[in-house]
């Protein structure tokens, strides 16, 4: 689709920016009880993945610490697949893992391309 392709940088910032609202909202949800309470109780793993969630979110989202935040997001989010899904299941279709392990992989996307354009990181560095 070659038309697309002067968007590239764009799409991609916008990937970012909405994977990281997204995780954001898992956060609050554990946190903050927003827009939903969570369903279970918080234990300290579920508690720091909540941490993880909504800073981390936020960080990726605006384009700040990308490389780092969207690492380590990508490593909760492997930790709590096997943890929590993997038990459960080989097959994240089984098991009820294809969101975390999406955000995963996502995560490990952005951590190896870094922040791209509208982000704070491109505007305080030249090569973010």
């Amino acid at each position: 689709m070659g038309f697309l392709d002067r968007f590239t940088e764009q799409a991609y910032a916008l990937l970012r920016i909405v994977a990281g609202l997204l995780f954001l909202g898992h956060g609050a949800q554990k946190l903050l009880s927003f827009p939903v309470a969570f369903p279970y109780p918080l234990n300290p793993m579920s508690t720091v993945a909540g941490v993880i969630e909504l800073v981390g979110g936020a960080l990726i989202a605006l384009g700040l610490l990308t490389r780092p935040v969207a690492f380590i997001a990508s490593g909760m989010c492997a930790v709590g697949y096997w943890m929590v899904h993997g038990s459960q299941g080989l097959y994240p279709i089984v098991n009820g893992g294809e969101l975390i392990a999406l955000y995963c992989f996502i995560f490990l996307f952005i951590a190896a391309r870094g922040a791209g354009i509208w982000s704070v990181d491109a505007a305080t560095r030249k090569n973010a």
